[in-house]
């Protein structure tokens, strides 16, 4: 872990001392810094994953919650604990080989040993000063989209846990090796996006923090289930890592990912004025999904 596989940009000093040393944010950025965890038996099942998918999950995870702000990533830190029995070089093979994909160079972190391998990422990302999309922005009337369909992460679990299944190729690599939606989130902001969230715990309860957080209800018409999953994995299966995206101009949003050449968001729904009302297709929406509160 001295290198990790990059090399410091002039002026900064990385890996090889007691902290990194970071040059300024660029001009009229402001910086986001985020962070996530990936505890095997918790958020993977080494039984049925690799100690560098564990890596990589938590590298996604963590990226994810950058590009739900609109932002890019920028630096990132990596701290990895484990046993003999799952090696810490297989854990950062994950890291490394997620930060690379992702354009988001490991600085610094620690190892340390412990009987349960966990991976804890912080990560730096940055976007134009003032434009950060938060949860909290949506109003009513507006249009819900998320930016691909939902419940392959939870579908490839499934799958990849039935002894006698041959898993589904697409929906097992959903699980394994989630992507966050970093060009969609960028796009997004770009487009004039009144909010946004990531779906990391599942559609039901990220939907539901992103209309607690603004104060208003959802009504939605569809939901875009993955091919291979159910409506219930899209609906709370989680680990999807698409984006939704309120807007009032919808037109607006498709166009500008249509020129960024990126894949249509579907649109699932409006936001309206009474801040109780959930549901989906006129019968009441359940906030499901994973809850990190509750043991």
């Amino acid at each position: 872990m001295t290198t990790a596989g990059f090399a410091a940009r002039p002026g900064e000093l990385w890996f090889g001392d007691d902290a990194a040393v970071l040059g300024p944010a660029p001009v009229s950025m402001d910086v986001l810094l985020c962070s996530d965890s990936a505890v095997a038996g918790v958020h993977a099942d080494l039984r049925l994953l690799s100690p560098a998918d564990l890596g990589w999950r938590a590298v996604a995870a963590t990226l994810s919650d950058i590009a739900a702000m609109g932002g890019e990533p920028w630096r990132l830190v990596a701290l990895v604990s484990s046993s003999p029995e799952v090696p810490v070089s297989e854990i950062m093979e994950g890291v490394i080989a997620a930060a690379q994909r992702f354009g988001c160079p490991v600085v610094g972190g620690d190892v340390t040993s412990s009987a349960t391998p966990t991976v804890s990422i912080a990560a730096v990302g940055l976007a134009p000063r003032g434009e950060a999309v938060t949860r909290a922005g949506a109003h009513p009337n507006q249009a819900i989209f998320v930016t691909g369909p939902l419940g392959g992460s939870a579908a490839g679990l499934r799958e990849l846990s039935d002894p006698h299944g041959a898993p589904d190729p697409s929906l097992e690599a959903a699980h394994r090796a989630p992507s966050p939606r970093l060009e969609e989130g960028g796009a997004a902001r770009r487009a004039g996006a009144s909010a946004m969230s990531d779906i990391s715990d599942g559609l039901g309860l990220d939907l539901d923090r992103l209309a607690r957080a603004s104060g208003v209800g959802v009504a939605l018409i569809d939901v875009p289930v993955a091919e291979g999953a159910t409506r219930d994995e899209a609906l709370g299966g989680g680990e999807d890592y698409e984006l939704i995206i309120v807007t009032g101009d919808p037109e607006g949003l498709r166009r500008v990912f249509l020129e960024e050449g990126l894949a249509l968001p579907i649109e699932i729904g409006t936001t309206v004025a009474d801040p109780s009302i959930r549901t989906l297709r006129g019968e009441v929406l359940v906030a499901s999904g994973y809850r990190h509160d509750v043991i």
